[in-house]
């Protein structure tokens, strides 16, 4: 949901997600003498139930004025209202999913220690998050329900919060792990028990898995399987094999999963077919593996959509998959079958699903159309394009990032793809970049240091999904389990959706990509202090003049700029 107010001064965005409010304010014309002395923005949130306000509060942030409350434990939060924000974007990362919210924006004036808030300048909006499972309204329309972890172990609230970093993993109803879950597991776990009730007899369940070597989801199909639905699962057994017959043998499933066969490339999928009187209903896909690192490490969605259509082509790529005889070739033309590979400059149908299956690419060395297709959409961006890349960075992905025009372009990467590179794109003033880090102990004297789960190897981002002007009125989303790579064409076994005209689903997407992306940017920026041989610890702290902070977003044409103006205006 997207919503918008103006003030005397200001006008302030609100665009709801699940978990996640994203605010965006920025000056009305002529107001320039609202910026002399400015030290930022207090941010007042209130909720609502039943249309009755519960609560009221300004909201609280890590960075404070150094010489301000000095001696505060580090990691203690402070007040918006007496430690101001010094942007023109905020994340509420703290909101429930369904839930009504006002937002108030307060210029605050003065000196740290003389604030003053002018409270005639604010201005105010309201928002209702997004439900994670979306209202069946009866018109057809693909529902979509969609499930982000937290993907930030490493970070303040988890050091707050949890003493041990590491959590069972076996136990997903401890508070630990659900904290970690944000709903994932939950999720996945209510999709899977619509066929474990008196009526399981009437439901199906059709698997296909890479990693599937997280117990208590066997157990929740081994669940549905005795309930008497008609369960069938296969999983790859190559990577992952000796991990995943374990998990099945525990279960005591073996009857009902059987191996892939090997091939080329690896048996990518994760998505699970619901059938209901043998009709497929819905799927639930994405980039989430059946193991503790998918659920609750690492970032990553569970996408789950409710259309007899989309989940028949699923239901039909699952048959062709499970078949012991199947072949490349096989693959590849029924793929190409279900959804052509799109041209260059060719786009889904406004409101429409596309599924592209893989393999589908021809496996001729350097050429690969459908990324051609992706690495178009994204450099195609008008204002906003926003893509994870969880393993590797293509040349095709390169040249779009380093193209200079108008369009912000961010990325968020797992790990680094090498100094020269990340500088071409620091200088550019058009892409922003972030690296998956945490802090360590005493680099940032009010933070605390961060600690991860130990679940992946790959640790920080597994998410695989590209936005194109999230914040318009004709979004695109590609989602699923490709991770934009060569391989993931033209061998894997791997799955896509491109969602084009849903702001809903738009929505959800960009306020998480930007939770994930401007927590890691901090976390980037402290590492590469470091590896200039400079200190960061000393950083962290408000900017008590206006000029060291307002200037550089004010600054025409630069990335502040572009983020201040795209992020309100859409």
């Amino acid at each position: 949901m997207r919503n918008s107010s103006s003030g005397t001064t200001l006008k302030l965005r609100a665009i709801g997600g699940l978990h996640v409010v994203t605010l965006a304010w920025d000056f009305l014309p002529a107001q320039e003498a609202a910026h002399t002395d400015l030290l930022g923005f207090a941010i007042e949130r209130s909720e609502f139930k039943n249309g009755q306000e519960v609560e009221r509060f300004f909201l609280r942030g890590l960075k404070r004025f150094k010489g301000k409350d000095a001696g505060l434990a580090p990691g203690t939060l402070v007040p918006t209202s007496e430690h101001p924000v010094q942007s023109f974007q905020w994340g509420d990362y703290t909101v429930q999913p369904g839930t009504t919210y006002r937002y108030r924006v307060v210029p605050a004036y003065g000196k740290p220690k003389l604030l003053q808030l002018n409270d005639a300048a604010a201005v105010a909006v309201e928002i209702t998050t997004e439900s994670e499972v979306e209202r069946d309204t009866g018109s057809g329309v693909p529902r979509h329900s969609i499930y982000f972890n937290r993907g930030a172990a490493g970070s303040q609230a988890y050091a707050r919060r949890f003493e041990d970093p590491t959590p069972d993993e076996n136990d997903p109803e401890s508070d630990q792990m659900k904290w970690l879950s944000r709903g994932l597991y939950e999720g996945l776990r209510d999709f899977i028990e619509h066929a474990t009730g008196p009526d399981a007899g009437d439901y199906g369940l059709r698997g296909m898995f890479y990693e599937f070597r997280y117990l208590p989801v066997a157990k929740l199909l081994s669940k549905a399987r005795k309930a008497g639905a008609d369960v069938a699962l296969r999983y790859e057994a190559q990577t992952y094999k000796k991990h995943n017959v374990a998990t099945i043998q525990q279960a005591k499933i073996a009857s009902i999963a059987k191996p892939q066969k090997s091939r080329a490339g690896i048996r990518h999928n994760k998505f699970i077919v619901l059938l209901h009187k043998g009709s497929p209903k819905a799927v639930w896909t994405g980039s989430t593996n059946i193991s503790a690192g998918g659920i609750f490490g690492h970032s990553n969605v569970g996408h789950v959509v409710w259309d007899d259509e989309v989940a028949t082509r699923f239901m039909d790529y699952w048959t062709a998959l499970a078949d012991p005889d199947v072949t490349r070739g096989d693959l590849v033309a029924a793929n190409r079958a279900v959804q052509a590979t799109p041209q260059a400059g060719q786009l889904p149908p406004a409101g429409s699903i596309w599924t592209l299956f893989s393999p589908r690419d021809d496996q001729v060395k350097d050429e690969s159309p459908t990324m051609d297709w992706y690495a178009q959409l994204f450099a195609g961006a008008k204002r906003v394009a926003c893509m994870t890349f969880a393993f590797n960075l293509d040349a095709v992905f390169e040249n779009a990032l380093a193209r200079k025009d108008a369009t912000l372009r961010f990325a968020v990467f797992d790990k680094t793809i090498g100094r020269p590179l990340e500088e071409q794109f620091r200088i550019s003033r058009n892409a922003l970049i972030a690296v998956g880090d945490k802090f360590d102990a005493g680099e940032l004297e009010n933070f605390k240091p961060e600690a991860l789960t130990g679940f992946n190897r790959n640790l920080y981002i597994h998410d695989k999904f590209l936005l194109v002007d999230p914040l318009g009125t004709d979004p695109i989303v590609v989602t699923g389990t490709a991770n934009f790579s060569h391989a993931s064409q033209k061998n894997n076994d791997e799955n896509m959706l491109v969602i084009r005209s849903n702001t809903r689903v738009a929505d959800i997407y960009f306020g998480e990509f930007m939770r994930i992306f401007d927590h890691l940017y901090s976390r980037y920026v402290v590492r590469m202090i470091k590896e200039e041989g400079g200190s960061s610890k000393g950083g962290g702290f408000l900017k008590e003049r206006t000029i060291e902070w307002l200037t550089g977003h004010l600054k025409p044409g630069s990335r502040k700029d572009l983020r201040r103006r795209y992020f309100v205006d859409g």
